[in-house]
């Protein structure tokens, strides 16, 4: 993971370097630090996050292995395999749990 405000001191030199990393393959998606979602670099919701809060990852892989979920919007298939899987997980939660009274 890499976090946009680490990549220079000022904005050209960020995405001067944010440039680089994509030619050479080292990213690919970005993601929301607060809110843990990741997406592509042409998202419409992606482009509207706050920098303090962008971070970046070359695969959907390593973004899932940082905690990150697909966006619904330009990931719409993934997030429906995550939602589905996420629902699922809870589903037998609650199946453990002792009935209210």
């Amino acid at each position: 993971m890499i976090r946009h405000l680490e990549l220079a001191a000022c904005a050209f030199g960020r995405s001067r370097c944010l440039y680089q990393l994509i030619r050479l393959g080292k990213v690919a998606l970005a993601g929301n630090k607060k809110l843990k979602i990741y997406g592509t670099l042409h998202c419409s919701s992606g482009k509207r996050m706050h920098i303090q809060s962008r971070v970046f990852f070359p695969d959907a892989a390593d973004a899932e292995a940082a905690g990150y979920r697909p966006c619904g919007h330009c990931c719409p298939a993934a997030y429906r395999k995550w939602k589905t899987h996420k629902n699922k997980t809870l589903g037998e939660a609650s199946a453990h749990e002792p009935p209210a009274l």
